[in-house]
């Protein structure tokens, strides 16, 4: 039976990435990508490398494409047992409270929060039903542990509300599925040089960020309801 895999904005960056390494590994993968040209071209770079790769456009903050993704995935792909989430944008990445503006704040949400919750709650019962899993892609900041305790934290308070509601909503998920063979967890891959920082000095590669999200993802064990990093589990 084909293993399918929809990973969202997958057009470039670790989402790339994670979709050209869970194709090497043999999976089918759906690009999702709110660039029709940008998503086609990525899609056929990965089929070009051998990867059986498709794309499927998808805009976050636009609801009737998300309800248009949701229809093309029950219909085209009802076999799908793997949802990546990893689309997401900084909504202004300034690293300050005071300095936040409303209107990027609901941008952001509107990405990382809301159109990731009516994706997710739109396909969770074709995942369960496939005894899949769902990975929610975080960041270190999500966590308030992590904010409160390390010296290296960035107070964008714009992004890291906004994956903190989206981490809120995995242990949600990980609640309603803890009596099922499917499952849900959340994954922060680190610090890694992407558009979304500017591609940052010091950071790690996309394909090595990327290999964090897909080695927890296939690996087979059960970790739902977990946050995890590259070293095991993360505080929330």
């Amino acid at each position: 039976m084909t293993k399918t895999a929809f990973v969202t904005g997958a057009n470039k960056g670790i989402g790339l990435e994670i979709a050209r390494q869970l194709g090497q590994g043999g999976w089918k993968v759906v690009l999702g990508a709110r660039n029709a040209e940008r998503g086609t071209e990525a899609a056929a770079e990965l089929s070009e490398q051998g990867i059986d790769a498709e794309f499927l456009q998808l805009d976050l903050s636009d609801s009737a494409s998300i309800d248009r993704a949701i229809a093309d995935i029950r219909s085209g792909y009802p076999e799908l047992s793997l949802l990546i989430n990893n689309a997401g944008i900084p909504g202004a990445f300034v690293p300050s409270f005071n300095g936040a503006a409303e209107e990027h704040l609901r941008a952001a949400f509107e990405v990382n929060f809301f159109g990731t919750f009516r994706l997710n709650q739109s396909l969770l019962p074709l995942i369960g039903q496939n005894e899949g899993t769902i990975v929610n892609v975080s960041t270190d900041m999500a966590s308030l542990n992590y904010m409160q305790t390390s010296d290296y934290a960035l107070n964008v308070f714009t992004y890291n509300a906004s994956k903190t509601a989206n981490n809120a909503m995995t242990v949600a998920m990980s609640i309603e599925l803890k009596n099922s063979r499917a499952q849900v967890f959340a994954v922060t891959p680190g610090f890694t040089k992407t558009d979304l920082n500017g591609n940052a000095e010091g950071g790690q590669t996309k394909k090595a960020g990327a290999k964090i999200i897909v080695d927890y993802a296939t690996d087979g064990k059960r970790h739902n309801g977990e946050f995890l990093n590259a070293e095991g589990i993360f505080a929330w």
